[in-house]
C-alpha cells in the first residue's frame, strides 16, 4: 500500500461512509462521508464526545474503523499495513509527545530513521523543518525538550510531523495547551508555513475561533460523528444550516466573520487626495472641489504620507509642512476584523488601505457594516484592486 502523494505534496482524502462500533455496542461514530481537497486545511468541530478525534484517529488508523472506507488520493488504505499507512501521515497532539531523552534534532528525524534515511540527508531535513518553523538550528537542534517552552515543543512536533514529507498531516487540539498570546501566534504561523508546504490536514479543535481563523473548510459534527455542515468558514459564520450550527458557532457569529471576511476593491471608498509638495492653495481648492473637511496626503508614487484637515490648509507653505501622520491603515490583504481592530484602536473615523505603500482607498464604518453585509447577503466575489477607480468623497465620523 502506498498512496502517492500529489505533485503539490498533498494527497485528497475521502471517508465514504466511515464508523466505529465497539463491542459494547456505543456508537462513536456512524457513518461519516466526507472529502478533503488536496492541499486544504479541514477542521473538525462539535461538542465533545462527537466522535471528531475519533474520526481523526480512523484516518491513520490509530483506531480501526468498524466500517466504511478510507480513500487517499483515490487508493482504499483501509485494508493495507497500518504502520506503513502512518508513516506517510504526520500527526500532532495536544501535549507534543516530544521522546524527552532525544535531542529536538533526534525528535525530528524520527519516521526518518524508521524509514531508514541516510544520516546526512536526515540532518539535512531537519535544519531546513527548524529554519521551516522559525528556530534556529544552531540553537535549538542539540537542545532536549525541557530545555524549550511550550510553544517552541509544539513547534517541534509539527516539524516532526513534517520530517518524512507526509501527504497528511493530523493534528488533535495542537495548540489548546498552550498560553492565549502564544496560541494565537502559532496559529498564524502554521498558516504561513502550511502556504509553504501545502500539506492536507485534518485538524480537530473544540474552539470555533481556532476553526474560522485556521481552516479552509470547517466539518461540524453532532453526536454519533453526524456531520451537520461542511462548508468554508465565512458559509459556516454567514449561513448555518440549522439551529445545532446556529447555536455552536455562537451568537456573535456576525463578528467572527469579520475575521473570514477579505477587504475587497468595492467596499472602499475614495476621499480626495493631495500632494505632499501641493501648496496649501492647492490642497483648499481641492478641498472645496470635493466639498470636503480633510483629505488623504500621497507622494508622487501613490505611498500614504498623511492627511490634512482644511483648517490646516489655511495660509501659505507647502502640504508637506501641515500634513498630520496616518497610524490608522492596514494592508489589502488583511481583513474587516483586522481593520475594524485598527479603527478602535486609534479611535479613527476612517482606515486606509495599502497596497504595500500605494493607498488604495479607505474604510468607513458605514463601509465595514455594508462589506459585512455583502458578506453574509451574496458571499465574497474577488475584485482585483489594481483595477481601482475613484468613487464618491468620505468624511471622517
Amino acid at each position: 500500500m502506498n498512496a502517492t502523494p500529489t505533485a503539490s505534496g498533498a494527497a485528497s482524502i475521502e471517508l465514504d461512509g466511515i464508523g466505529k462500533r465497539y463491542p459494547n455496542g456505543t456508537i462513536a461514530v456512524d457513518s461519516l462521508s466526507l472529502t478533503i481537497p488536496a492541499g486544504e486545511i479541514c477542521m473538525l468541530v462539535g461538542p465533545s464526545g462527537c466522535g471528531k478525534t475519533t474520526s481523526m484517529k480512523m484516518i491513520n488508523r490509530l483506531i480501526e474503523p468498524t466500517s466504511g472506507r478510507i480513500v487517499l488520493n483515490g487508493e482504499d488504505v483501509t485494508k493495507g499495513d497500518p504502520v506503513q499507512l502512518r508513516r506517510q501521515i504526520g500527526y500532532v497532539i495536544q501535549n507534543v509527545g516530544l521522546f524527552p531523552h532525544r535531542t529536538i534534532e533526534q525528535n525530528i528525524a524520527t519516521v526518518p530513521g524508521l524509514l531508514k534515511w541516510d544520516r546526512k540527508r536526515s540532518r539535512e531535513r531537519t535544519e531546513e523543518l527548524l529554519h521551516l518553523v522559525g528556530l534556529d538550528p544552531a540553537v535549538f537542534a542539540k537542545r532536549y525538550p525541557h530545555q524549550l517552552s511550550g510553544g517552541q515543543r509544539q513547534r517541534i512536533g509539527v516539524a516532526r510531523a513534517l520530517a518524512a514529507d507526509p501527504g497528511v498531516l493530523l493534528m488533535d487540539e495542537p495548540f489548546s495547551a498552550i498560553d492565549p498570546i502564544a496560541r494565537d501566534r502559532l496559529q498564524g504561523e502554521f498558516r504561513r508555513l502550511q502556504q509553504e508546504v501545502g500539506k492536507t490536514v485534518v485538524f480537530v479543535t473544540h474552539d470555533i475561533e481556532e476553526a474560522v481563523r485556521v481552516g479552509d473548510r470547517i466539518a461540524v459534527l453532532s453526536d454519533g460523528g453526524k456531520l451537520e455542515q461542511y462548508c468554508d468558514p465565512a458559509t459556516l459564520l454567514g449561513s448555518p444550516v440549522n439551529d445545532f450550527v446556529a447555536d455552536f458557532v455562537g451568537a456573535d457569529r456576525g463578528l467572527k466573520r469579520l475575521g473570514v471576511t477579505a477587504i475587497l476593491a468595492s467596499d472602499l471608498e475614495h476621499p480626495p487626495t493631495v500632494g505632499i509638495d501641493d501648496t496649501l492653495a492647492q490642497a483648499r481648492e481641492t478641498l472645496e472641489r470635493g466639498s470636503a473637511r480633510w483629505a488623504v496626503v500621497v507622494d508622487a508614487d501613490g505611498a500614504l504620507r498623511g492627511w490634512i484637515s482644511r483648517a490646516r490648509a489655511e495660509g501659505v507653505g507647502t502640504v508637506g509642512d501641515r500634513a498630520r501622520r496616518m497610524n490608522a491603515y492596514v494592508g489589502a490583504s488583511e481583513t474587516l476584523k483586522q481593520a475594524f481592530s485598527v479603527m478602535l484602536q486609534h479611535d479613527a473615523g476612517w482606515v486606509a488601505v495599502l497596497d504595500g505603500d500605494r493607498l488604495l482607498g479607505v474604510l468607513t464604518p458605514e463601509s465595514l457594516h455594508t462589506a459585512l453585509r455583502r458578506s453574509v447577503d451574496s458571499g465574497d466575489e474577488a475584485v482585483d484592486l489594481d483595477d481601482l477607480e475613484p468613487a464618491g468623497v468620505v468624511e471622517p465620523a
